[in-house]
Protein backbone atom coordinates (compact mmCIF):
# COMPACT_ATOMS: atom_id res chain seq x y z
CA UNK A 1 0.00 0.00 0.00
CA UNK A 2 1.08 3.19 -0.83
CA UNK A 3 -0.39 5.23 2.21
CA UNK A 4 -1.40 4.93 5.71
CA UNK A 5 -5.18 5.65 4.63
CA UNK A 6 -5.68 2.71 2.49
CA UNK A 7 -3.77 0.72 4.89
CA UNK A 8 -7.12 1.25 7.66
CA UNK A 9 -9.37 0.85 4.71
CA UNK A 10 -7.85 -2.41 3.75
CA UNK A 11 -7.82 -3.54 7.68
CA UNK A 12 -11.62 -2.33 8.46
CA UNK A 13 -12.88 -4.29 4.92
CA UNK A 14 -10.52 -7.29 6.46
CA UNK A 15 -11.96 -7.10 9.93
CA UNK A 16 -15.72 -6.83 8.22
CA UNK A 17 -14.74 -10.24 6.20
CA UNK A 18 -13.04 -12.19 9.18
CA UNK A 19 -16.01 -11.41 11.68
CA UNK A 20 -18.67 -12.72 8.93
CA UNK A 21 -16.76 -15.84 8.41
CA UNK A 22 -16.16 -16.47 12.20
CA UNK A 23 -12.59 -15.76 12.37
CA UNK A 24 -11.82 -14.19 16.05
CA UNK A 25 -8.39 -14.34 15.99
CA UNK A 26 -8.02 -12.52 12.85
CA UNK A 27 -10.64 -10.09 13.79
CA UNK A 28 -8.39 -9.82 16.81
CA UNK A 29 -5.27 -9.46 15.31
CA UNK A 30 -6.48 -6.65 12.71
CA UNK A 31 -8.27 -4.55 15.47
CA UNK A 32 -4.75 -4.44 16.99
CA UNK A 33 -2.85 -3.12 14.00
CA UNK A 34 -6.07 -1.03 13.27
CA UNK A 35 -5.38 0.79 16.68
CA UNK A 36 -1.47 1.25 16.00
CA UNK A 37 -2.00 2.41 12.43
CA UNK A 38 -5.14 5.54 13.46
CA UNK A 39 -2.88 6.14 16.66
CA UNK A 40 0.12 6.59 14.49
CA UNK A 41 -1.98 8.46 11.93
CA UNK A 42 -2.88 10.80 14.73
CA UNK A 43 0.84 11.50 15.95
CA UNK A 44 1.81 12.04 12.26
CA UNK A 45 -0.86 13.70 10.78
CA UNK A 46 1.63 15.58 7.69
CA UNK A 47 2.84 11.93 6.47
CA UNK A 48 0.68 10.08 4.81
CA UNK A 49 2.88 7.16 4.03
CA UNK A 50 2.03 3.49 4.96
CA UNK A 51 4.39 2.73 7.85
CA UNK A 52 6.40 -0.59 8.82
CA UNK A 53 5.39 -2.54 11.72
CA UNK A 54 8.62 -1.67 13.37
CA UNK A 55 7.81 2.56 12.90
CA UNK A 56 4.33 1.66 14.51
CA UNK A 57 5.79 -0.12 17.30
CA UNK A 58 8.45 2.48 18.14
CA UNK A 59 5.97 5.37 17.99
CA UNK A 60 3.79 3.49 20.47
CA UNK A 61 6.57 2.53 22.45
CA UNK A 62 9.46 4.92 22.46
CA UNK A 63 11.32 3.32 25.13
CA UNK A 64 11.86 -0.13 23.68
CA UNK A 65 15.35 -1.19 23.27
CA UNK A 66 14.64 -1.98 19.49
CA UNK A 67 13.65 1.52 19.21
CA UNK A 68 16.38 3.80 20.49
CA UNK A 69 18.75 5.51 18.09
CA UNK A 70 22.13 6.26 19.53
CA UNK A 71 24.31 9.85 17.58
CA UNK A 72 28.02 8.85 17.53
Amino acid sequence: MKTIDEHIEKDRAEIEAARAAGDSGKVRHLEEELKGLEEYKDHHPEDSHDPTALEVYCDLNPEAPECRVYDD
